[in-house]
């Protein structure tokens, strides 16, 4: 497959707000966090922040950065209150939520509370100050670690590492049987460039089969001629690839696969020109890793059709 072109640019070349565009428009989507602090004078900010992942297993860590103002290099709300009260309450949203976690993202002036603002309710947390919003699916009650400012020009960011103390998850987005959040329940929101945002959906979700569960062939282990395919692309060889050397197909279900109704028939069709003979079964082989058929499409891509 031939290599696209790419067009490079160092961070120096551009202004920061330029780069930034670049920066969001391919570092997606993120995940949102919807942070609720709360000041030494008991003022509630809730506002939402893409900057934001889960670090850390054990202890459970989230991490977020509020940037400083890109006009004044002034801090947030959010900032200020977790200097003062090193808690905060993060929260996942879905799509009921969106146009209300954006509408919490405006600069109202300090001490507004936004919780009102954006028409969501305050909820009491158990081990920390700041309310929690009582609508989103999952919630997690933190205490700030640690914070670390990344720089000192306008729009740096703060990193604000928290450790998880309690968390708080809606029951219907809960798998049934085992811990966890079922995907398919769960419209998760997240953020792109501009005004994008995307949204979990049950159609948009696949599955990918974990190499450390098994060890692959790995490409360089692909015979040459499924290598250098132009028609597979580099998921399908990736799936090819993926199989442990013992479970490649044997050279009697090979030679059963030709006999198979589709695959016969194709072969005899394009008989009188092996390369499009390959060319089909590499199109059916794909086809058929696209449903998941991986074993079967090793079978018909090793067929020799010298």
């Amino acid at each position: 497959m031939p290599t696209p072109a790419h067009r490079t640019i160092a961070p120096a070349d551009l202004s920061p707000a330029d780069f930034y565009q670049y920066l969001i428009g391919a570092v997606a989507p993120r995940p949102i966090a919807f942070a609720s602090t709360i000041s030494a004078a008991g003022l509630v900010n809730l506002s939402p922040y893409s900057f934001f992942n889960v670090m850390s297993m054990d202890p459970p860590i989230l991490v977020f950065s509020p940037t400083s103002r890109g006009r004044d290099n002034s801090a947030k709300d959010t900032l200020q209150n977790v200097r003062e009260v090193p808690e905060v309450v993060i929260h996942i949203c879905d799509y009921a939520l969106v146009e209300q976690l954006s509408l919490a993202s405006a600069e109202y002036p300090a001490g507004v509370n936004e919780f009102v603002k954006a028409g969501l309710t305050e909820a009491t947390s158990n081990q920390v100050r700041p309310p929690r919003v009582a609508e989103c699916p999952a919630a997690f009650e933190c205490v700030v670690e640690q914070i670390i400012e990344l720089g000192d020009a306008p729009g740096h960011g703060n990193l604000v590492i928290c450790r998880v103390v309690r968390a708080h998850f809606r029951e219907d987005i809960l798998l049934a049987g085992k811990p966890g959040v079922d995907p398919l329940k769960f419209e998760a929101v997240s953020r792109l460039g501009g005004d994008w945002y995307s949204r979990l959906r049950p159609e948009n979700l696949f599955t990918v089969a974990r190499p450390n569960r098994q060890l692959g062939i790995g490409f360089d282990g692909l015979p040459p001629h499924i290598r250098e395919s132009n028609i597979l692309t580099g998921n399908d060889l990736a799936r090819l690839a993926n199989v442990e050397r013992e479970a490649l197909p044997t050279p009697a279900q090979i030679a059963a696969a030709r006999t198979e109704p589709l695959v016969a028939y194709l072969l005899n069709k394009h008989r009188a020109d092996p390369a499009e003979q390959q060319k089909q079964l590499a199109l059916l082989a794909q086809q058929w890793l696209a449903e998941g058929r991986v074993q079967e499409a090793w079978r018909v891509l090793l067929i020799d059709l010298s």
